[in-house]
């Protein structure tokens, strides 16, 4: 009998990215309340990797994820997922999701959201099997991303 996953607790938050006086807006994801990018910097170092946690959330005025909610699902319909079979859920610290992504897929189920397969395309030789799979109950995820797809709108409209 497989080993139960711990269930987590996710949320998004649309922050300002960079130092400019009209900053872009940065989608950073939160596992327990610990940052996506550092929780995946820590692993990296730890792994020994190169590069460790040069990670930023996806900047969404550089990077067109289309229907926000139907991206974080994970759903075919996103381009990234399509041309990709993964969604990014970091990009570079540049703010360019193509130059350093961190991958995953989205698995739905009917009460839980699982990020599993975590890849780095441009480390394919990187093992990422001990990072994750992430495991979150599905109306807590969904009502995150309600939530980032809100906050998104609300800026958007200013």
């Amino acid at each position: 009998m497989p080993s139960q996953l711990p269930i987590r607790r996710v949320r998004f938050d649309v922050c300002p990215w960079g130092d400019s006086a009209d900053p872009r807006r940065e989608l950073l994801p939160f596992v327990d309340d610990v940052s996506l990018v550092e929780l995946v910097a820590g692993y990296e170092r730890a792994s020994g990797f190169d590069v460790p946690g040069t990670y930023a959330g996806l900047v969404l005025d550089h990077f067109n994820v289309g229907d926000l909610t139907a991206y974080l699902m994970g759903e075919p319909e996103s381009a990234y997922r399509a041309n990709r079979g993964v969604i990014a859920l970091l990009g570079c610290d540049c703010g360019e999701v193509g130059c350093w992504p961190l991958e995953s897929r989205v698995v739905l189920e009917k009460d839980l959201v699982t990020w599993r397969g975590f890849t780095q395309p441009f480390r394919p030789q990187r093992d990422y099997g001990s990072f994750g799979p992430i495991t979150f109950r599905r109306n807590q995820y969904d009502r995150a991303v309600r939530e980032a797809a809100a906050a998104v709108s609300e800026r958007e409209a200013h």
